[in-house]
């Protein structure tokens, strides 16, 4: 016990001591020692005779008084002697990712953390609070209660030992203090692992908040799984953590519009499809109904009407397949001679099909060049009669392999690259007894395996990429090959006409780097931007010539379906969702973390903290004491003659 005014017991030892003086001169009980059993006796006796006994009993209990009220004055207290008058700092990081929307018995478990803090530290007390995306530095809960009360929930969690590394940037670079550092989270188990490391100067407390239920559904995502014609068919992936579900319903919006309603029987996936006209404007919604994690109940994304794709032939052969397979319902196609070929048109294309040439000039190789480097695609068409050093110079500029002389042999193209993106969703399943086509002349050459999209049966290429260049080696009319009746023909220059232009992807993840290609020409000091209702951001972007490279990461910040626009004309929707890693509810085991300690209540360690350095006031039980002292007095008064 320790006393603010210590000065004071000086003045009770002055009082006491004649007192006691005075006690051993009553003579009445000089002589019986005080440990007798007979003095007890005695004084029993003379309790109701002895006038002298009242006055001692009412010295006795007078000088008990003024002790307890002399002690009160004096302030006595308890303390932890090694923190009292030890300043105390508190940082607290208070975790507000998507996970943290799990329900507690007093609702979210960010609530939950929120109402704890505002209830149990002081209004006016220093401390430092932040978030995965707000700092509240060196202020006091009464200047920031109505913050916390509106915080909003975060796409992006710092990674553990990241926020306790920021957490012991914030404290003072005064060593005297007591320094206390708090994590508040659910601590969900991801990749990173905690690594707390021993610090003499700051006490690690981590908070675990657990849900009350340990189950939640997703929707994972969304993607076109066939596409014909009349119709495109949607499959949409779920995933649930918990009791199988025997009918989960699945709700498709267009806009606000109920479109399809299904329900599904899912265990721990499950997949459900949707069908919705072709060439239609859809901006979607998939809904679920799940009562943990709200964020993940709704999926947005968009299929915008196409923009046709420009494709520009170069002919000095017949170009009629070419303009059957590319129509005018989805493509832009214009077919030249060489000879009167405008250069000025090269750039504004997505596909350029070299059409059997004999030649090519560096001219048109270097005005190639910049057109594929800007995102175009290149199609190669040889001819049985060209000019070797022009053609192997082009190819050298995309990493093909260069051309050898002309080889007269009939072959079969009997090796089909399955797994290829340009003949991945053509077949069904490999086929052994393809009818397969052939040519007469050909190009020998030595192309990677890779490389090759079909390939002749001793493995040479008949048709190979590299990056956004395409080359035949060999001419296709109908007089050396009969591959312009095969039914390959069709999906592979359909289809690298429609890979020419990237169709935008149905969605895009809040908070990762996305990179989006807007098909449009901008005139000089042309900007676009990301319209989202009222709110409208320019995000980072390249200028292309026929496209601009959109890049976005932090914005938007909301789920949802915004625009893209150049001024106020409208260019193209695009559908942005939070990840849905936050859905996966695994937790660490934080008690198996070295060199922290662990609680499970916010309340509950936030007054840890304030034992440390609280004083335990004593004074008012010596108050107390010379209240009852003085009632025994007043009784001894009334009862005692």
């Amino acid at each position: 016990m320790q006393f603010k005014h210590p000065e004071l017991l000086y003045a009770l030892l002055l009082l006491i001591i004649p007192i006691i003086v005075h006690l051993f001169q009553l003579r009445k009980f000089k002589s019986v020692p005080f440990t007798n059993v007979q003095f007890l006796k005695e004084l029993t006796i003379q309790t109701r005779k002895s006038s002298q006994l009242k006055k001692w009993l009412t010295l006795f209990i007078r000088l008990m008084l003024l002790t307890c009220i002399i002690f009160a004055f004096a302030q006595p207290y308890s303390s932890d002697k090694d923190s009292f008058n030890t300043k105390s700092e508190t940082v607290i990081y208070l975790d507000n990712s998507f996970s943290m929307q799990a329900t507690s018995a007093n609702g979210s478990l960010l609530n939950t953390a929120i109402q704890d803090i505002i209830e149990t530290i002081d209004d006016n007390e220093d401390i430092s609070i932040f978030t995965n995306d707000i700092n509240y530095n060196k202020t006091t809960i009464k200047a920031i209660k109505n913050d916390l009360i509106q915080l909003k929930h975060s796409p992006n969690q710092l990674a553990y030992d990241a926020a306790i590394l920021k957490g012991k940037q914030l404290f003072s670079d005064d060593n005297s203090t007591i320094k206390n550092l708090v994590l508040i989270s659910d601590f969900q188990q991801k990749n990173e692992v905690i690594t707390a490391t021993k610090d003499s100067l700051i006490n690690l407390k981590l908070v675990q908040l657990k849900p009350a239920i340990n189950e939640n559904i997703a929707i994972d995502s969304v993607f076109i799984s066939k596409t014909t014609i009349e119709n495109i068919e949607l499959t949409v992936t779920l995933k649930n953590q918990g009791n199988p579900i025997e009918t989960l319903p699945v709700s498709l919006f267009n806009n606000d519009k109920l479109i399809a309603k299904t329900a599904v029987n899912i265990i721990d996936k499950a997949t459900t499809n949707f069908t919705i006209p072709t060439n239609t404007i859809f901006n979607g919604k998939i809904i679920i109904d799940d009562r943990n994690l709200q964020y993940d109940n709704t999926l947005y994304f968009n299929i915008d009407q196409r923009e046709k794709i420009k494709v520009l032939s170069i002919n000095e052969a017949d170009d009629n397949f070419l303009s059957k397979i590319y129509t005018n319902d989805e493509f832009e196609y214009q077919s030249s001679a060489f000879n009167t070929l405008n250069y000025n048109t090269l750039d504004q294309q997505n596909l350029i099909v070299l059409n059997e040439l004999k030649d090519i000039p560096n001219s048109l190789t270097t005005a190639l060049k910049s057109f594929t480097d800007n995102g175009g695609s290149l199609l190669i068409i040889p001819s049985e009669d060209i000019v070797l050093s022009a053609y192997n110079r082009i190819f050298n500029n995309y990493g093909l392999s260069s051309f050898s002389a002309l080889v007269s042999s009939e072959k079969k193209i009997t090796s089909i690259n399955f797994s290829h993106p340009l003949l991945l969703n053509v077949f069904d399943k490999r086929v052994s007894n393809f009818q397969y086509p052939k040519s007469n002349t050909f190009y020998s050459n030595a192309t990677n395996s890779v490389l090759s999209i079909l390939a002749y049966e001793d493995g040479m290429s008949f048709l190979s990429q590299s990056g956004n260049a395409f080359r035949f080696s060999a001419a296709i009319n109908t007089d050396n090959s009969n591959f312009k009746n095969s039914p390959l023909i069709v999906p592979v220059l359909y289809n690298i006409g429609k890979q020419s232009l990237k169709a935008g992807d149905l969605f895009y993840t809040i908070g990762k780097e996305n990179v989006i290609d807007i098909a449009t020409q901008l005139q000089q000091d042309d900007i676009l931007t990301l319209v989202n209702g009222d709110n409208s951001v320019i995000p980072l972007q390249k200028t292309f010539d026929n496209k601009v490279e959109l890049i976005t990461n932090t914005y938007p910040d909301v789920a949802g379906i915004i625009s893209v626009k150049n001024k106020d004309a409208f260019l193209k929707h695009l559908s942005f969702n939070f990840d849905r890693d936050e859905s996966n509810l695994v937790y660490f085991d934080t008690q198996n973390i070295d060199h922290t300690a662990v609680d499970n209540s916010v309340a509950s360690a936030i007054n840890q903290i304030k034992s440390t350095t609280n004083v335990n006031e004593l004074w008012k039980w010596f108050v107390i004491f010379a209240v009852i002292f003085l009632m025994i007095e007043m009784l001894i008064l009334k009862f005692l003659k």
